[in-house]
């Protein structure tokens, strides 16, 4: 072999990876602006990059496990780029049946040669070796040592596997886990200002697509789309947002009504904000803060493709007060609080990597400033909704709990009544796992104002 050429998919999921690990970048967009090139127009290249780049992410435990064993040095001190060209190579070997072992040891040589030359060696016999000793590799046995089976077989931090195990019981984690390293569905927002979910539904149809509506949220739908969604005519004009069907409930629990005043504190990009817009038919209006300024300018231009016109956007920090204009103003309040992001490791695996039980203790205090201080900007009677997209009790339910305890003035109420007694808690709250509802894990609490 000689040479690559540049949008070899495997070259191009080295480089993503390096950049997730040396940047601490996200994959998702990294992955979408190589996709977006026009160089790819194979959709068996298209496919590949998806697979090695998300695939690589979800296995990394278990790949760096199996590279420990063989590599006689350290290979926490090996080169970046070094150890992702042996991730991508054994992810292959273990992990896939379509690419020949020597196929993959050839191209994995040549990338190395370009990327880091004199690694070359060191990259054929580690895979060489693992092509060799595949058979014979014993896993952690689960009769042993359950966390450590559950870290190295399905790929998790261990400190992880032993909170989850704590939470959920074994078997259960092992089916949290085994879900996390699947591919999600993609799941779209139909825009109820343009068309209607079943109107979409048909439409895609025609178009050759396979489509189902969701199980849970009235406006969504699961398709499955071989290239990329973007260049599709009903998003460019906006018929369809991307969304998890679990993040698309959240606008169910605040359930605005049209000619309302809402806050959304933490908007973000404004997924969620403009769901709000859509449900409340474009009549009230929508004040949504975020801290990043970039992030408000992807709202208003998600707002402007989506035909949203009543959001007003502010740069702000949710800690500080935002003034006396807000005070006691707002009919609903949703605060979609930062957190650890423990509910999307299907969609962004690489947050289990870095995320570390330190890293944890940051957020419920975050949180319950950012919700005291939210608390204040909703008129008497009400309605606030404190979300997340993260299953970890510490910033879900004992969140809640510690704000209740110190505002007496609110109470949590029962969730509005077309919520599927699927996604509520024994607690009353919303919450969803992807091994049990089959989306993302994402949490909510309704709460009234007296």
């Amino acid at each position: 072999m000689t040479g690559l050429r540049k949008d070899n998919p495997r070259r191009i999921a080295v480089q993503i990876l390096n950049r997730v690990d040396e940047k601490g970048a996200f994959a998702e967009p990294l992955l979408d602006d190589a996709l977006s090139r026009e160089s790819f127009t194979q959709s068996h290249d298209r496919k590949l990059l998806t697979q090695l780049v998300y695939g690589t992410l979800r296995m990394r435990g278990r790949l760096d496990w199996i590279i420990g064993r063989i590599y006689k040095g350290d290979e926490k001190h090996m080169d970046t780029a070094l150890l992702n060209i042996l991730r991508i190579g054994l992810y292959q070997i273990f992990f896939t049946d379509r690419i020949p072992d020597f196929a993959v040891v050839d191209e994995a040589v040549e990338i190395t040669k370009e990327m880091h030359s004199r690694g070359a060696g060191l990259v054929n016999a580690v895979l060489r070796t693992a092509i060799r000793e595949k058979p014979n590799i014993n896993y952690p046995e689960l009769e042993k040592d359950p966390a450590h089976h559950v870290s190295i077989v399905y790929s998790h931090p261990r400190w992880l596997a032993d909170k989850w195990i704590g939470m959920l019981g074994i078997d259960e984690t092992l089916r949290l886990c085994r879900a996390n390293n699947e591919t999600p569905p993609l799941t779209i927002r139909a825009n109820r200002l343009k068309t209607t979910r079943d109107k979409l539904g048909r439409e895609l149809i025609e178009e050759g697509y396979e489509v189902q509506l969701t199980a849970f949220s009235p406006d969504g739908l699961t398709v499955q789309i071989p290239g990329p969604v973007r260049g599709l005519r009903h998003f460019r004009e906006g018929y369809f947002q991307i969304q998890d069907e679990a993040s698309q409930m959240v606008a169910y629990l605040l359930d605005p009504m049209p000619g309302e005043r809402i806050l959304d504190i933490c908007s973000g990009a404004g997924i969620k904000t403009t769901h709000l817009a859509e449900r409340m038919g474009n009549q009230g209006s929508i004040v949504a803060v975020d801290i990043l300024r970039g992030k408000l300018t992807a709202l208003k231009g998600l707002a402007g493709r989506l035909g949203v016109i009543i959001i007003k956007t502010l740069e702000g920090d949710a800690r500080l007060d935002q003034g006396d204009d807000f005070r006691e103003s707002f009919d609903r309040v949703l605060v979609d609080a930062p957190c650890s992001g423990l509910g999307t490791l299907r969609r962004n695996p690489e947050i289990k990597w870095r995320l570390t039980p330190l890293g944890m203790t940051a957020f419920p205090p975050l949180q319950k400033e950012i919700l005291g201080r939210s608390a204040r900007y909703l008129k008497r009677g009400g309605i606030l909704v404190y979300s997340t997209c993260t299953i970890a009790e510490e910033e879900n339910e004992e969140v809640v709990r510690s704000f209740l305890a110190d505002n007496r003035d609110f109470k949590q109420i029962r969730l509005p009544a077309f919520i599927d007694a699927r996604l509520i808690s024994d607690k009353g709250f919303f919450q969803t796992f992807p091994h049990r509802q089959g989306t993302d894990g994402f949490f909510g609490a309704v709460l009234m104002k007296s």
